[in-house]
Formats: C-alpha cells, structure tokens, sequence
C-alpha cells in the first residue's frame, strides 16, 4: 500500500533532516550539501548548505535531456488579446538561454537584481527563467503597480536592469506602463542602468535614449548562455508583500529550499503526474504564480498555463471553464474571490456545464479563506474534491492542506485540513501557552521552518526576526487566527487584526463570514470590527447579492442577524449590515478589511497600494453612510445604489 498522509506526517516527525534529504534526491545537484540543515545563525535557518543547483535547469534542461523536449511545458491563452500560443519544454528553454544571453550582454550577472513589470505575457515566465539562468536575482511586480509602489521596491531592490512591457489590458482597457515605470524610476533612490522594453501591438512605448532598448531587437541580436551552478543558499528572486509603503517588506525565497520543497508538493499535496497539464490562475506578480504558475509544474514536468483574462466578464462567467475543457486541465488552483464571482454571476451554474471537465480531477482554492458555502457550490457544480488550503507569501507553499498526493481525508468545510508534512503547527494564548482543542488563538509555526520558506527579508534580518520570531520565542508568528479540532484540523480563521474584542468577548469575523455566506441570496461578505461607545467593538456586515437575487433590505437584514444569532449566538452583537454592489479587494483578490473598518470608524487612511479599484471605496464610503457611518455621520443621506438595514 503506498503510504498515507498520518505515515509520512510521522516519518518526518521522526527524522526531518533525512525526510528532506530524501525528497532533494528527486532534483538535479551539480554538488551535493554539506549539511541538510544550518542551524549555526538560529533562528535564521539555510537548507542543504553547500549544495549546488539551478533552478532554470531543473525546470527545463533537465527535462530536455531526459525525454519532454517534445511536450508542451507553456501553454500561453489570452481571450484579451485574442491569442492562443504554446512553448515545448525544448523552445521554452532555447527562449529562456536566448533573453538570459540578452541580460549577460546587459552586465547582469549573479546576484545581480532584475524587477519585472509586466503583464501575463510569455516573456514575463521567459524573464523570470533566465534570471535564474544566470543567477541574477529576480523581483517581480504586479504589471500596473502604482509608481510610488514601484519606487519603493526599486529603491529597495537597486535593480541593475528593469524588465517591461509597454501596457497591459484589464478586459478591455489598455494600461500603459511606460509612463508608470518612468515616474517611479524619477522618485527611486536608486537608479537602473537600463531597461529593457516589450512592445505590445496595442500600445506603443518611448524609450529614453542611453537607458532603454527594445526587447525584440536585442533577442534577435543575442546568444544563448548555459545554466550557472548557485549555492542552494543563493536567493532565486524576491517578492514584496502587500501594504511596504515607507518600508518595503522583501521576502526572500533561496534556490535549493524552493526547488526541494515545490519539487515534493506537486506529487504529494496536489497529486499531479509529470506530463498532466496543471493550472494556477494566479498572476505572475503574486507567490503563487512564482510557486505554481511557473516554478513547481515545470519542476515537476507538467504543463503549465498562462491566462491573461478574468474569471468573469474575458467573456463570461464561462472563461475559466473554457481554458479547463480546452487544454485538459487535471488539477486547477485559484482563489476563493475568483469563486464568489463566478458563483455571483453564474448562481445555477449553467456556464459550468457549456463545457467538457472531465479530466479535472481536484479543484484547490487558496488565497484567502473559503467559506463552506462557495466550497459546497463548487462542490455541486464540478463533482470533484474541492480543497481549500493555506500557506502565505513568506511560506511560499502550504502550510494546511488535504494533501490529495497522500490519500484524500474527510473534507471539512472550512477548514484548510491538517499541518502538511515538514509544518508543526500550534495554536498558542497571547501569553504563550498552547490552547486546547476548538479555542482561538495565535496559529505559529515551531522553528525551524522547512524548505522552500523566507530565511529572512531582503537585507533585513531584523525586520524578519521583529516581525515573525519576536512574539513567541522559538515560533514563527503567521499572524493568522484560528484553532485545532480534535482530529487535528486547522481552522485559520481571519487574521489576529480580524479578531474583535466584543464587551469582553474574542470573536472571529471569519465566522461570521460563514454564517452570512451560507445565505442563499449572499455572493460574498465581509465582516468588520467598528468602534462602539457602549462595547467597544461590534461586528458590521457588507453582503454583495446573486445575480438575480431581488430581496429587500427590509427582508434581507433580519435573516442575516437571525442566522448569526442561530450559529453564533447573542453575544456576537450581530445587527448590522449593508449590501453593496462589490467589496474592494487587493489584485490578489484579498478583501481590504482594514480600509472598511477606518472607513466606518471616521479614522483617515490611505488607499491600499495593491487595492484593484480604488473607486470602490468611494462607494463603500456611500453605502456606510447611508446607515449611520462614521459615527456623527448623517443616516439620512441621500441612499446609494446599495440597500442598508440595521435591526
């Protein structure tokens, strides 16, 4: 019998070190580590210090030369542009050596940083591999950043070369990034020495003489390089968190870690086959474009796809569907958000059953939590595991996962499942002492963590022990909520600032998200904490309704407090609540709670540099107001489009 998710979850627990020594036998070393594990700068740990690896080898020479030369390894769908286009592992690796020949003939070179701006075009994969080629660090940002973001990063990063495009399409609107990128280069500290530019057909970009060149004429200009063998402790690239301004947060992600670690992921957690054709509809901008849009399925041998279009509306509720059908998706990974819109649009599913899905095998949702009530649509609709799982930027794979590789458990809705192997998970009190089974509280980490983690931030080794290793001595802080059953599932419940504190009483916001989810008018929902004279804190709810859903606030609000009252009880305080037409939300699809709440509290804040609309707030500033918020505000204001109720 091959062995289950409890049998290898206890080998690791026995013998960690040779558990990964085991699982790094499944790549390409040009020399083999020293040690499996550094502990001599704890609790700054390095794994298989002294190896010697690469990245871009292992994702494509390897596979080249051991028989995928033929198979598709990129598969490039683009309903924005009208464009379909698929790269063999053997042309994707002569484009990665010929664009790493372009930087080498630039002055890039090991340790060297390269930022990629640019939209979900095959050269931004190209780009990423041929940093790793060559050992030049690579840092990408979501293409159409802000340019005082971008500056930032910049500034931080001191990038030798820029990569980018002249625009990017959102639908159907074209966003230059020329003009963005040239503003941020002004405001940075530090200065590239060139950038190299992708002309699209839809936008034409001005270069500035001396610093920017073409990227099509330097390619057909340019030789190809072979891989560089790194030290497994050399960093493969960095990506900034959310929410850097003033103080960019770089997390680091070294080369052997990461390729151990995503390496065993593929089979283990997510039951993929080298050879099957596995998608993560992830931006390249965001970790899991870095981890499962590009690095882990081409480590693994699959097929991987690359999908500039939205979930809704590059045409319809449909899309997603289409590109599964299409190409023979086996596993597909996306977020929770990108779920709540099809489900918006599309409640009876009749989008879903335009197409031919049965290759798909197991449907995995990350991101932010999911609540049970998406997680059982999508479970009607597909008729396949849907598995929802969580890990984080600074992880870089999962942390809690039903990992499909190692037999499929009992799924629970709303949980992420159990620890993944190479995880100690525990839940502490804010004093430290590790609560019993069903409390909330503190989700840690013990140290060390496995491969594939940070080791630290880009030139900030206090800022990484301040910020993660500083609360619990011996733990890394995920800064998440939630707790452990008594079978040992993770419930993540909301992040520790979305845990409100109602006349005494700790509450979590992401159960009460379930609740409302769970109503059959509700599309999605977010919970926050506001200010109340009397208790402190008290939850307030924002509902976006179905698609066809024709319910009055006088109807809708009392059902939603009566559902919390059932499942929660009175203590939650649970008696407001507002529809509206849509929730702000980050480009990675995590909803902005920290903005509503300074909205409805009256406290002055800055627009999220990652938020996707920034005109979405506006009109949540009207809905709440339209009830009362802030606090003084008038509730008799002229309505918004959105309906509001408080019982």
């Amino acid at each position: 019998m091959p062995p289950t998710y409890h049998d290898v979850y206890a080998r690791w627990r026995r013998a960690p070190e040779t558990f990964w020594a085991e699982a790094a036998e499944a790549v390409h070393w040009y020399r083999g580590w020293d040690a499996v594990l550094d502990t001599s700068r704890a609790p700054f740990y390095r794994w298989f210090p002294g190896g010697q690896v690469n990245s871009c080898y292992n994702a494509l020479d390897r596979h080249v030369e051991n028989g995928r030369a033929d198979q598709v390894a990129l598969i490039y769908d683009s309903p924005v542009t009208a464009t379909v286009g698929a790269f063999t592992y053997r042309e994707l690796r002569d484009e990665v050596a010929r664009f790493a020949g372009v930087l080498v003939r630039r002055g890039v070179s090991r340790g060297d940083r390269v930022i990629i701006y640019m939209p979900m075009v095959p050269e931004t994969v190209i780009a990423m591999l041929a940093c790793a080629r060559i050992g030049a660090i690579h840092s990408v940002v979501f293409g159409g950043f802000a340019s005082p973001e971008l500056a930032n990063r910049i500034t931080d990063a001191r990038p030798k070369a820029i990569l980018t495009a002249s625009c990017g399409i959102e639908i159907d609107r074209v966003i230059p990034y020329k003009p963005l990128l040239d503003r941020a280069i002004e405001l940075a500290a530090s200065k590239p020495e060139c950038c190299i530019v992708l002309q699209r057909p839809q936008c034409k970009a001005s270069l500035v003489p001396g610093r920017d060149y073409d990227w099509a004429e330097l390619t057909a200009k340019a030789s190809p390089v072979d891989c560089v063998p790194l030290l497994a402790t050399d960093p493969l690239y960095i990506i900034y968190t959310s929410g850097t301004t003033g103080n960019p947060k770089g997390i680091v992600r070294d080369n052997g870690g990461h390729l151990v670690a995503l390496t065993w992921s593929m089979r283990n957690i997510y039951g993929v086959e080298p050879g099957e054709v596995y998608w993560a509809a992830s931006d390249l901008g965001w970790t899991v474009g870095h981890s499962y849009g590009v690095y882990a399925p081409l480590f693994n041998g699959n097929t991987t796809v690359l999908y500039e279009g939205k979930p809704v509306g590059t045409p319809d509720p449909g899309a997603f569907w289409r590109v599964i059908a299409q190409y023979g998706v086996s596993a597909f990974f996306t977020a929770p958000t990108a779920f709540r819109a099809i489900k918006r649009d599309d409640p009876g599913g009749e989008h879903v059953r335009r197409y031919d899905l049965t290759r798909l095998r197991t449907l995995f949702l990350a991101g932010e939590r999911c609540d049970p009530a998406t997680l059982a649509w999508a479970e009607q609709q597909l008729g396949i595991p849907v598995i929802d799982h969580w890990w984080q930027t600074e992880t870089g794979w999962p942390v809690g996962c039903n990992c499909v590789g190692l037999g499929l458990l009992p799924v629970k809705p709303g949980s992420c499942a159990v620890p993944v192997p190479g995880y100690d998970v525990r839940v502490l009190s804010d004093e430290g002492t590790e609560l019993r089974p069903g409390d909330t509280g503190n989700v840690v980490i013990k140290l060390p963590l496995p491969p594939g983690n940070s080791p630290t931030l880009w030139n900030n080794d206090k800022g990484y022990r301040d910020t993660y290793l500083s609360a619990y001595p011996g733990y890394y802080l995920t800064a998440d909520a939630g707790f452990k059953d008594e079978d040992g599932y993770l419930w993540i419940m909301s992040r520790t600032d979305d845990v409100i504190n109602v006349a005494g009483h700790r509450l979590s916001t992401g159960a009460m998200e379930e609740v409302l989810a769970a109503h059959p008018d509700v599309a999605e929902c977010a919970v926050v904490g506001v200010a109340d004279a009397l208790k402190g804190e008290v939850p307030l709810g924002l509902v976006v309704l179905k698609a066809g859903a024709d319910r009055t606030r006088e109807q809708l609000v009392p059902e939603l407090v009566e559902l919390v009252r059932q499942r929660i009880g009175p203590v939650a305080s649970f008696k407001t609540a507002v529809t509206v037409k849509r929730l702000p939300k980050t480009r990675s699809g995590k909803i902005v709670r920290g903005t509503i709440k300074k909205i409805a509290d009256g406290v002055p804040y800055t627009i999220p540099p990652t938020i996707d609309d920034p005109a979405i707030l506006d009109e949540i500033s009207a809905d709440l107001s339209a009830i009362g918020y802030p606090a003084g505000g008038s509730p008799t204001a002229p309505a918004p489009p959105a309906t509001a109720l408080r019982v």
